[in-house]
């Protein structure tokens, strides 16, 4: 059972940034973030595999999102900036152990963080 540990989440203003981080207790093959706004539906926000290759985004965050591989080992980064209060959401780190693929399904993601809140104030 893969292990995730999300931090970094907050209250910040409209126009700030935020980094949120996620440790798993082991490598798998790719890691994403997720968002629940209230009463919304479960959606990507980004998606990185381990092995390679570049991270994928939802449109409503590409250009202001960035998601790494970090240094530490089996850890990622989602560096968020130009906050908007429409990015207020519980942040959930996932991990997929198979292809995970659709990237953008939930159900493509065996492993998941408890949750992090980001609250953007207008």
């Amino acid at each position: 059972q893969v292990q995730l540990v999300e931090s970094g989440g907050g209250l910040v203003q409209a126009g700030a940034s935020l980094r949120l981080s996620c440790v798993a207790s082991e490598r798998t093959n790719r890691m994403a973030w997720f968002r629940q706004g209230p009463g919304k539906e479960r959606e990507l926000v980004a998606t990185i595999k381990w092995t390679g290759g570049s991270a994928e985004y939802a449109n409503s965050v590409l250009g202001r999102f960035t998601l790494s591989r970090g240094n530490a080992k089996n850890t990622v980064h989602l560096q968020m900036s130009s906050l908007k209060p429409e990015d207020t959401a519980v942040y959930y780190c996932a991990a997929a152990g198979g292809s995970g693929w659709p990237s953008n399904w939930p159900s493509s993601y065996n492993y998941w963080g408890q949750g992090t809140q980001v609250t953007v104030s207008s």
